[in-house]
């Protein structure tokens, strides 16, 4: 887990999702989902209060954050890239398209650039074969890339949060 320290504001934004929960059973995979959704990954506090307030051991609760994949414990960007490298990728320029990427942002697999916005990383498959190559800013797919689109992508990407 993290050493980043969650905000005050932050902590009362939590707690605000576990007052919704409380009374019920069966709730900490929904729990921890609507926590990574506000948060964009769980914090450290966010574990602990869970915790305290519904008297599931501490170990327990990381032990499920570690077991299921879609959970992260660290921040990321607001953007995540997912840069497809499914067979169809691969062999339609999959890699020159990562290498774009990575060029375009100066960061590496699975880091986040310094200024918080995007996220890198590479997944097995997005399903999307017949636009290969493909990638996904969170819910968005870019397909039928090149590497000088994909540098058009992020530079709109870019535009959109210096507005």
């Amino acid at each position: 887990m993290t050493d980043v320290k969650t905000p005050a504001a932050d902590i009362k934004a939590i707690n605000s999702i576990l007052d919704a929960y409380s009374g019920k059973t069966g709730i900490l995979i929904p729990l921890l989902q609507d926590i990574q959704e506000k948060f964009n990954y769980i914090p450290r506090e966010a574990v602990e209060l869970i915790s305290e307030k519904f008297h599931i051991p501490y170990t327990k609760i990381t032990g499920v954050i570690t077991f299921y994949a879609q959970f992260r414990t660290e921040p990321v960007g607001k953007y995540i890239i997912r840069t497809c490298m499914g067979t169809a990728c691969f062999v339609n320029g999959g890699e020159n398209i990562l290498d774009a990427i990575r060029e375009a942002l100066n960061v590496e697999i699975g880091a986040t650039t310094g200024d918080g916005l995007f996220t890198l990383e590479k997944v097995a498959c997005l399903g999307c074969c017949s636009l290969a190559p493909v990638v996904m800013i969170n819910d968005e797919v870019f397909g039928n890339l090149t590497p000088q689109k994909i540098k058009t992508v992020i530079e709109n990407f870019k535009k959109r949060e210096s507005k």
